[in-house]
């Protein structure tokens, strides 16, 4: 589903702008709407946006409008809220203060791992990501991917097999 509305923003609102979509979450902002939380690449001259989507239906057809932009250069920090606990939470420091809630935790995740990946590929700035399990974050970890919560799975996974092979060890 998510890949079909990807497809769907990028035909209808941003290849007619020159740009790429890159990523994008569901976000909870009213009980009425749905709202995203999108990143693209312009085209012409690489700059990073960020922007926030509303999606709405007029009859059989699905629209899209751009309710507020943002650049990734101007992006201070993303904080995550708490890292040891498994919340949606996070907050986007711009001159102002963004307080969002995604869809799951994974989905937060995603976001800033692709906001870190695009800050090094266009922009080498120092972007703070705080309140977030680095090891989640950064592409060179053994535990980064895009597949969210199966990655948490496989790492509990790894764990519990771990404690097993040492419970079943004889103790001298």
């Amino acid at each position: 589903m998510s890949s079909l509305v990807k497809e769907d923003l990028q035909k209808k609102l941003f290849q007619p702008l020159g740009q790429s979509l890159r990523k994008f979450i569901e976000i909870e902002c009213s009980a009425h709407d749905r709202f995203y939380l999108c990143v693209s690449v312009s085209r012409k001259e690489p700059q990073v946006e960020i922007s926030m989507v509303k999606h709405f239906r007029i009859d059989l057809d699905e629209k899209y409008e751009m309710a507020e932009k943002w650049f990734l250069k101007d992006l201070e920090m993303i904080d995550g809220k708490e890292a040891d606990t498994d919340n949606p939470y996070f907050d986007m420091h711009f001159e102002k203060v963004y307080s969002w809630e995604a869809y799951s935790c994974a989905s937060k995740y995603a976001f800033a791992r692709t906001l870190n990946k695009l800050n090094y590929m266009y922009l080498k700035k120092d972007l703070k990501i705080v309140n977030f399990d680095i090891t989640y974050i950064h592409d060179d970890s053994l535990w980064s991917s895009n597949n969210g919560d199966c990655l948490v799975l496989m790492k509990i996974c790894f764990y519990a097999s771990n404690l097993l092979c040492l419970s079943l060890c004889p103790m001298p």
